[in-house]
């Protein structure tokens, strides 16, 4: 899939109501795992220790649902290409929920759609409603509302 390019409010405008479309898979690896729990000091058993979360619930590791969230904005650079700026701002996360574990080893992809747009006095507000996907499952591992602010150059 084309990533889109958006460089103005009324570009972004235009896709009002529209899937813009899904990043590539991303592999969540034991080593991303266990970085992420060295970098958020949370090693709990059953994100880091293969062994002992081999009798655990789900028979294996699993990623931190923040470790999912967090790679949201990587995700979402590989589908759309918002040039033109002075500054980009994530601004805030809505009703997310995680619906499913992420098992290590599984791939994930970001599928999104433009719900929102408003122009605050120039800068571009926008809500995009999205989901991650897990490669082979129906459940969805994560899906929410970023809003994010784009300020364009003029």
């Amino acid at each position: 899939m084309e990533k889109l390019r958006i460089g103005s409010y009324e570009e972004f405008a235009q896709y009002l109501g529209q899937e813009l479309g899904h990043s590539d898979w991303v592999e969540v690896t034991q080593e991303r795992i266990n970085q992420f729990a060295d970098a958020t000091s949370d090693h709990q058993w059953i994100h880091v220790d293969t062994e002992r979360a081999k009798t655990g619930p789900f028979g294996q590791t699993i990623a931190h649902g923040y470790l999912t969230l967090s790679l949201v904005p990587h995700m979402w650079n590989q589908i759309v290409d918002v040039y033109n700026l002075k500054m980009q701002v994530n601004y805030g996360m809505d009703k997310m929920r995680f619906g499913q574990a992420v098992l290590s080893g599984q791939r994930i992809r970001l599928v999104t759609k433009l719900e929102g747009i408003t122009n605050l006095r120039g800068i571009c507000k926008t809500e995009i409603l999205f989901h991650i996907e897990i490669e082979g499952q129906k459940k969805k591992a994560l899906e929410g509302l970023c809003t994010f602010l784009y300020y364009f150059n003029a």
